[in-house]
């Protein structure tokens, strides 16, 4: 039998992983569709259930052969408590190289196109139920993830029946708070890069659906720009991406946040133009960043729950109000002059994380950005194939994501 009909005769007797493939701003997602295990209960309860019992299929998607390191999945949860209940269309568990994440801004983006592209009830149960808005030519998808329900706003055509890529994507998330500014830590002294310049640094903390540390380039001894503008003689200088990697692991280290969800998700280093007052706070509203995330793994977008933190950060600082606008870029979208974020705070909540609930003291971001497709997939598992039964990873000091022997 020829090789094709006998993956495909695998695929329809195997029931393989299936998926959606995109990218937003560069960064990937893949949706999985099909192929999993029926999870039941709770949303955090399936996500108990499936780092307990399942996570081998996470390791099979996510990393190498059929990933890397950088991979991002999503997966579809048609039942979940809110969803029954009404309050949302559909859940979602997102998955890194390292766990599960609680909120994902870049496949948040990407799921709002394809759950109004898909019209595959056994994939989107409520797919015909969702709303066309005619004026504005879109349709609203109330997403729930395991740290609340996001709003997704997508454009479309004007039958509401598929969306339109040349508009872009927007949600609303959970509330996004500061949780401490102008922090000072201590960086462990065996973390050194090139650069380094002191042991103490000043760091800001912030919720967007995850936690995240906002730390300025230059205080981590980083030259301005992060060498990404091109010198007098026209020619590129080079990101030394392991020194930001080793830096960024140095103040999660040093943070020391443990627990299962109010966790440093990641740190996000920003780059700034150079020395400026510190009292003017002037560099937090430098757009550009990167952000290292899960086990050291870089966003190639503006990050989305990122672009949360950082305008829950500036409004706390007063450095923004409510209503206006700030756009955000990551070194993909500035290399390719497209795919940047834009990130509002749209009015005040009640943060009830904090002593005093009743104080406003959190805002609800709007983030919106452009996500495309870029495949699917059917992934079947031979017989006999122990290498890529759970997922393999290739790293500096050798395999990871295998289980220890």
């Amino acid at each position: 039998m020829d090789v094709i009909k006998s993956l495909r005769s695998q695929v329809q007797a195997n029931a393989p992983i299936t998926t959606i493939d995109m990218h937003t701003t560069g960064e990937p997602t893949r949706i999985i569709i099909s192929g999993f295990p029926k999870l039941t209960g709770p949303l955090l309860v399936q996500r108990r259930d499936l780092m307990k019992h399942y996570d081998h299929l996470r390791k099979r998607v996510i990393l190498e052969p059929r990933g890397h390191w950088d991979m991002y999945g999503a997966l579809l949860v048609q039942d979940t408590e809110l969803v029954t209940y009404g309050d949302a269309d559909i859940g979602v568990l997102f998955m890194t190289n390292d766990g599960y994440s609680t909120m994902c801004g870049h496949a948040t983006i990407a799921l709002g196109r394809f759950l109004v592209d898909t019209h595959d009830l056994a994939v989107f149960p409520n797919r015909e139920k969702l709303k066309y808005d005619a004026e504005n030519q879109s349709v609203e998808i109330k997403l729930h993830a395991p740290c609340g329900v996001v709003t997704i706003t997508c454009p479309t055509t004007r039958d509401g029946q598929a969306s339109d890529p040349s508009r872009p994507v927007s949600f609303l998330s959970v509330p996004s708070f500061a949780t401490a500014l102008n922090h000072i830590i201590e960086l462990p002294e065996e973390l050194t890069w090139p650069g380094r310049k002191r042991d103490l640094v000043r760091v800001d903390f912030a919720y967007g659906g995850a936690f995240y540390a906002l730390v300025k380039a230059s205080d981590l001894g980083f030259s301005p720009g992060l060498n990404l503008r091109k010198r007098k003689d026209d020619e590129e200088e080079e990101m030394d991406i392991e020194a930001l990697r080793t830096a960024a692991n140095a103040i999660i280290k040093a943070a020391d946040l443990n627990s299962d969800l109010r966790f440093l998700y990641g740190v996000i280093i920003i780059v700034d133009d150079g020395p400026v007052n510190p009292q003017e706070e002037r560099f937090w509203e430098s757009g550009l960043s990167i952000c290292f995330f899960a086990d050291s793994q870089i966003d190639r977008s503006p990050t989305g729950s990122g672009v949360q933190a950082r305008v829950a950060a500036a409004y706390a600082k007063g450095t923004i109000r409510l209503g206006e606008s700030r756009n955000f870029e990551s070194i993909v979208s500035v290399h390719f002059h497209e795919g940047r974020f834009l990130g509002t705070p749209v009015e005040e909540v009640n943060n009830h994380f904090a002593a005093n609930p009743t104080a406003a003291e959190a805002v609800r971001v709007r983030v919106e950005g452009w996500a495309k497709y870029t495949g699917t997939h059917a992934f079947v598992l031979e017989e006999n194939d122990i290498i890529s039964k759970e997922g393999f990873a290739i790293r500096k000091n050798g395999l990871s994501g295998l289980p220890r022997l």
